[in-house]
């Protein structure tokens, strides 16, 4: 009985810290206003943090590459306004979150993390 009780505990603790970390739902309101202002905001920058090859197979319409293991030494050069609005995505979230992160630590103030390009539903274009 002790077992049961205590798995159904770990169980229901895994699952509210899934469910506030948006593991199962997402913030998906939050992710459709971000949606929103990429298309239909031309003061922003969109940043895709991928490597060069993810970059020329797919990406969105006016984005700019500055890979995640770049952010940190070459944002100063790529985005020299900490004030600009940034959007950054990566292939499914990990990277862009990550980015954003350090984006924030340099001091950009305006970041907005799209999370993967593998759920974006509009034009994405390819090539170099």
């Amino acid at each position: 009985m002790k077992y049961i009780v205590g798995t159904a505990v770990v169980i229901a603790i895994l699952v509210l810290l899934a469910w506030k970390g948006n593991l199962f739902m997402g913030d998906s309101k939050k992710q459709k206003n971000i949606v929103d202002m990429v298309r239909n905001n031309k003061d922003i920058i969109l940043l895709d943090v991928r490597t060069p090859e993810e970059y020329r197979e797919r990406r969105i319409p006016g984005s700019i590459l500055l890979p995640n293991y770049e952010v940190r030494d070459g944002a100063a050069d790529v985005i020299p306004d900490k004030d600009a609005k940034i959007v950054v995505y990566c292939r499914s979230g990990r990277r862009s979150a990550e980015a954003a992160n350090i984006l924030k630590e340099l001091g950009y103030k305006n970041v907005y993390d799209l999370g993967g390009i593998n759920s974006w539903p509009y034009e994405t274009i390819s090539g170099d």
